[in-house]
């Protein structure tokens, strides 16, 4: 079958075929264009995180905070998690709080819940590629059957029922099926492959807010001997 064939049939396909095969168009373009801009968030995402933890690695450390704003990555999850943390941690140091573990606790609490939005953040959209993969297959099967049922309709008005009077309907019908499955393989890919990015991501993020509280409480240490010392 070529192209102007497959257009024949598409074009003499019933409306609600039609309806189904646009629908189903629609939602592959949806899954590719999703695809693409997940990929690329996530590679942003990677790329900032890998900068700031090599930045935090080297002598700067708690330093690196008064250069956030300065850095590439000054809006990346890894730098809003470095963030909450370090300025809860200085505002409760001016609040007068010198207990390391106060001061800990409310420098994690902060960091959880710039986690859980950048968790929000890297996972949107990917509901969307579940949503098609699950539904696009029973979605042009939905097609097909309506297209196979119009096509022995049509038998009921011609004398001599014969295969060449029925295949065009029935194929007509069976491409809204290609049409569910060519939405539906391409989502279930894109959602296991961004699903796996993402969950590592959050790993990585996990561990970043890991590393910054041994810092913080490094420093905790050291403002409370300065305390007991003065």
């Amino acid at each position: 079958m070529d192209g102007q064939q497959l257009l024949e049939l598409i074009l003499h396909a019933s409306i609600v075929v039609q309806l189904v095969m646009l629908i189903l168009l629609v939602m592959s373009i949806v899954v590719w264009a999703v695809w693409f801009a997940k990929g690329a968030q996530l590679r942003r995402a990677q790329r900032a995180l890998r900068a700031l933890e090599a930045d935090f690695e080297s002598e700067q450390g708690l330093q690196l905070y008064y250069d956030l704003d300065a850095k590439p990555y000054a809006n990346s999850e890894a730098a809003a998690v470095l963030r909450a943390g370090v300025e809860e941690f200085l505002r409760l140091n001016q609040q007068q709080v010198r207990h390391p573990t106060a001061l800990l606790e409310g420098a994690e609490r902060a960091m959880q819940v710039a986690l859980q939005k950048a968790h929000q953040r890297l996972g949107q959209m990917l509901p969307t590629l579940a949503t098609v993969g699950s539904s696009a297959p029973y979605i042009g099967l939905f097609g097909t059957v309506w297209g196979v049922m119009n096509a022995f309709a049509g038998l009921a008005q011609v004398k001599q029922a014969t295969l060449a009077a029925v295949a065009p309907g029935i194929a007509e019908a069976l491409i809204a099926t290609a049409m569910g499955l060519f939405a539906a393989i391409p989502a279930v890919i894109a959602y296991n492959r961004l699903t796996a990015r993402t969950n590592n991501q959050n790993e990585a993020l996990e561990a970043l807010a890991e590393a910054v509280l041994v810092r913080l409480h490094r420093q905790a240490l050291r403002l409370q001997q300065q305390v007991e010392q003065g």
